[in-house]
């Protein structure tokens, strides 16, 4: 695709340009170090040093104010291959599984304490939630983030680093009540959000593994509660069990790595 050079963003191709400079052989600048080597001006370079530092891109090394390459641009990259190796294999199955639960659907996976949502499909019903492709909720209060915490390798480890904060009134606030619901997920297979994160809402999700038995992933359903019925609570989970199981046949050994 051909662009004209007045067309172009100058202080985006400014940033990228400036991201050139980080290499191995030089993982660090400090701003005046760095205006000096590409012959520019310090107050400009500090801005762009500071915004890229703000949204992740560059990370500030507090003892020594120099920069660094910071993990958004890793976390943009493995996106790539999540893309490519997990979401391009499995979208149709989420549009199976969304026409038979006749409920938003949505794919998420484990990534800083978080789950960030790497598909989803909306509700044939209408009715659309705010998840979007690469948004982050909390481990603790969402039926993807307690299945996902429920399988992970490292549960202790991430339990002690989470903040338990209270979403809705019904959001698990205290260490043990989490603790033994994760063991109770395990044992089910399933975890059962009932408005925690969001009144008026119910999720249910179920862990999505690879062919060596790792959870890598937690496929979901969400829905209004008015609209959820406990007596087909084994009818949902059935549905997402084999959407999940449709899902490992396709994804082979993958593993997420961050």
């Amino acid at each position: 695709m051909n662009v004209s050079q007045s067309n172009l963003n100058n202080s985006v191709l400014k940033a990228f340009d400036l991201l050139e400079h980080f290499h191995p052989d030089k993982p660090a600048w400090g701003v005046r170090e760095l205006a000096q080597h590409i012959g520019a001006n310090k107050s400009t370079i500090y801005r762009l040093l500071a915004t890229l530092e703000h949204i992740g891109v560059l990370q500030q090394h507090p003892e020594t104010e120099k920069y660094s390459l910071g993990l958004k641009l890793f976390e943009l990259g493995h996106r790539v291959g999540i893309q490519s190796a997990l979401v391009n294999k499995t979208h149709d199955i989420l549009e199976e599984v969304t026409k038979e639960i006749t409920e938003n659907v949505h794919l998420g996976i484990l990534q800083s304490n978080e789950v960030l949502v790497v598909d989803k499909v909306d509700s044939p019903k209408g009715l659309k939630l705010n998840f979007q492709l690469g948004s982050r909720s909390p481990l603790h209060c969402t039926s993807m983030g307690k299945t996902l915490l429920a399988f992970a390798e490292k549960q202790e480890e991430i339990i002690e680093e989470l903040d338990l904060f209270s979403k809705t009134p019904y959001s698990l606030t205290q260490k043990m009540g989490l603790i033994a619901a994760l063991n109770q997920i395990r044992k089910d297979g399933f975890a059962l959000d009932r408005e925690e994160y969001e009144l008026g809402l119910i999720c249910l999700g179920v862990p999505v593994f690879n062919q060596n038995g790792k959870a890598i992933a937690a496929l979901s359903a969400s829905g209004p509660a008015n609209r959820f019925r406990e007596e087909a609570l084994k009818d949902y989970v059935a549905i997402l069990q084999k959407g999940a199981s449709a899902i490992q046949q396709k994804i082979g050994n993958f593993q997420i790595k961050f």
